[in-house]
C-alpha cells in the first residue's frame, strides 16, 4: 500500500518569527490509499523544506475528505527542537514523543491518581480501579473539573512529586 503515489501540497504558508516556525495547511492527495501516516508525511516535508532535524516537524488535525483520496491538515516546522519544546502544547509533544522523560512521568502519576490520560494502564492498575467505588471515581472527576492548573495537581497529591519533577513553578 505504501508504494502508491502521494502528492503533498502546502498552502497558506507563513513564517512566524515570534514562534520561530513555519506554519501551513497541508493538502495530501492519496488516490487508492486509505490514508498516509504522519511519519511518512514528516519524512516528505523534511525533504521538501530541507529540514535538518525532522523532530521539529509537527503535523496534526488531519481530516479525510468524503470519498477518500484527499486529506487536509496543519503542519508546523520549528527552527529548532528547543523552540518546539518551548512553544508546542505538552500533549502534542507527547504524541510526537519529544517530551522529556520527567514530564512524561507526571502524566503517568496523574493517570495513577484517577486523572485519566491516554497512557496505557497496567493490568494491576486496571484491577485496582475496578475495585474502587463507581461513585468515588465520579466525585473525584467532578472535583477535578472545578479546579484549574497547578492546584489540581496539589489537590490530588501530586504537588510534591510534580515539584520534584520540576514541573511546578
Amino acid at each position: 500500500m505504501a508504494d502508491k503515489a502521494v502528492t503533498i501540497r502546502t498552502r497558506k504558508f507563513m513564517t512566524n518569527r515570534l514562534l520561530s516556525r513555519k506554519q501551513f495547511i497541508i493538502d495530501v492527495l492519496h488516490p487508492g490509499r486509505a490514508n498516509v501516516s504522519k511519519a511518512e508525511l514528516k519524512e516528505k516535508l523534511a525533504r521538501m523544506y530541507e529540514v535538518k532535524d525532522p523532530n521539529g516537524i509537527f503535523v496534526f488535525k488531519f481530516r479525510t475528505h468524503f470519498g477518500g483520496g484527499k486529506s487536509t491538515g496543519f503542519g508546523l516546522i520549528y527552527d529548532s527542537v528547543e523552540s518546539a519544546k518551548k512553544f508546542e502544547p505538552k500533549y502534542r509533544l507527547i504524541r510526537n514523543s519529544r517530551l522529556s522523560l520527567l514530564s512524561h512521568k507526571l502524566v503517568i502519576l496523574m493517570c495513577n491518581n484517577g486523572l485519566d490520560t491516554k497512557v496505557e494502564k497496567s493490568r494491576k492498575q486496571m484491577k485496582e480501579r475496578k475495585n474502587r467505588a463507581r461513585k468515588q471515581m465520579k466525585e473525584r472527576k467532578n472535583r477535578a473539573k472545578k479546579i484549574r492548573g497547578v492546584k489540581k495537581l496539589q489537590v490530588f497529591g501530586l504537588g510534591l512529586e510534580a515539584q520534584w519533577l520540576g514541573l511546578l513553578g
